[in-house]
């Protein structure tokens, strides 16, 4: 499985490279890398609290390649953020892999008929912490994996708007322990889900004022096969604030509802879980650090 994701990621890359000696006008490459830092240091500090450091680094690049009818958008989106309070062991704050690829064939005015495949995971174990004996999500557990047919519409470079009325989407947890608990939608023991339904993505990016840009994507699925009305949402915001050509400061906002997805709730704060169920899941990250554009 591991194989068969880094070909995945790496063969349009290859593409890429080969595409560019022939025809570089065709090809619009892009992107930028950060990392952002923030610290805390406490001494003899009356007031109380703890010293702290935290860092998070970020990858965004795409390569879109149009000519004639053709249109190929590619993109990756990486993140890694780690936190440590004082002598406790660092906790994760922000792990993501996200990798898109929409090739389309260019209808009447500017609609495209088009292909979408997204696969989506995380590098590293995730806790509930304080609990460290119980990972409650690994590397392709979970994963997804979503193949669409639809139109897209693209007026400009800024904005789109895909719909697939025949979307296949995959849930695989690969982790054993998870995978007999049944976690992330999946049966006990089984170690992937399929779905069929329906399937919307639209994404805009524009430049607010000078050194200010805003890129937003929200994907929308219904399982045609089970409860069509709650529909599973994932909507994603980044505000990036160029200060110079190294210092950068970003404003990153996620919100997840997977209707396949139950979390424990303990309202009381007593240890004891109440209830079990899908929520909004909702992650805010601000920071500032080194960036570099390309």
């Amino acid at each position: 499985m591991k194989k068969l994701l880094i070909l995945l990621m790496v063969l349009p890359l290859v593409g890429f490279s080969q595409a560019e000696s022939d025809s570089t006008k065709v090809w619009k490459f892009g992107g930028n890398a950060s990392i952002n830092f923030s610290q805390v240091s406490l001494s003899n500090w009356a007031a109380g609290g703890k010293s702290s450091a935290s860092g998070t680094f970020l990858f965004n690049s795409f390569a879109n390649y149009q000519k004639g009818k053709i249109s190929w958008e590619n993109s990756l989106d990486l993140g890694y953020g780690l936190m440590k309070e004082e002598d406790s062991q660092s906790v994760k704050t922000d792990d993501k892999i996200d990798f898109s690829s929409k090739i389309g064939l260019k209808g009447k005015g500017k609609i495209f008929y088009s292909a979408l495949f997204n696969f989506r995971t995380q590098m590293a174990d995730g806790f509930k912490y304080p609990d460290r004996d119980n990972r409650i999500s690994t590397f392709m557990a979970p994963g997804y994996f979503t193949l669409a047919l639809g139109a897209d519409y693209k007026p400009n470079d800024k904005f789109s708007l895909f719909v697939s009325p025949i979307t296949g989407k995959m849930t695989v947890v690969t982790d054993d322990v998870l995978s007999d608990e049944g976690a992330f939608g999946v049966d006990p023991g089984k170690k992937s889900r399929g779905e069929m339904g329906a399937f919307l993505k639209t994404q805009f990016k524009t430049t607010v004022v000078e050194n200010v840009s805003l890129e937003t994507k929200l994907d929308l699925f219904s399982n045609y096969l089970d409860t069509p009305q709650n529909i599973d949402i994932h909507w994603d915001i980044l505000l990036n604030m160029k200060i110079n050509d190294y210092l950068s400061a970003n404003l990153i906002t996620n919100l997840i509802y997977d209707d396949d997805v139950s979390i424990a709730i303990d309202k009381d704060g007593d240890g004891v879980i109440d209830e079990k169920g899908p929520r909004v899941q909702f992650k805010e990250l601000f920071g500032v650090g080194l960036s570099f554009k390309f």
